[in-house]
């Protein structure tokens, strides 16, 4: 104002900026998206907006017990337990989390119990839909959730 002009606003200076939720912050609104790379995790959210949240499970979460070491305590006195599967009741398998997905589960529960709905965008083949359908079964049913490719 020095020659006496006032001066131009400049809408986009004083606008109010707006911050983006963050990538973890889950809302009851918020759609939360599990793939199996992280890779592909960062690559979707580019695309998507604020109410997505989008995580990798890091490929299989559970498996049949690798070692007697990982045999369910439930289990372990039974002669087949060392199978992985009940031949006694249709063959049902034992599944145990791997050593490695722990802290994955623990956080994939967290956001999932704060969502409004879970996506599982796992890979179309064999090995995606086994990986998505783990992961249904450990975070459980209690929003609801679609199976998307």
């Amino acid at each position: 104002m020095t020659n006496g002009k006032i001066p131009k606003k400049n809408p986009r200076k004083n606008a109010a900026k707006k911050k983006p939720a963050g990538r973890g912050a889950a809302t009851s609104d918020s759609k939360l998206i599990i793939v199996e790379s992280p890779a592909k995790a960062r690559t979707i959210s580019r695309f998507l907006g604020q109410d997505y949240i989008v995580e990798a499970s890091f490929g299989h979460i559970r498996d049949l017990p690798a070692s007697a070491s990982e045999i369910p305590d439930e289990v372990k006195g039974k002669p087949w337990a060392r199978l992985g599967v009940d031949p006694e009741n249709d063959f049902k398998p034992v599944y145990v989390e791997s050593k490695d997905s722990h802290k994955r589960i623990s956080a994939l529960k967290k956001k999932v119990k704060n969502a409004g709905e879970l996506l599982l965008a796992t890979d179309e083949d064999r090995e995606g839909e086994s990986i998505a359908w783990h992961l249904l079964e450990t975070l459980g049913r209690k929003i609801p959730y679609k199976r998307i490719t």
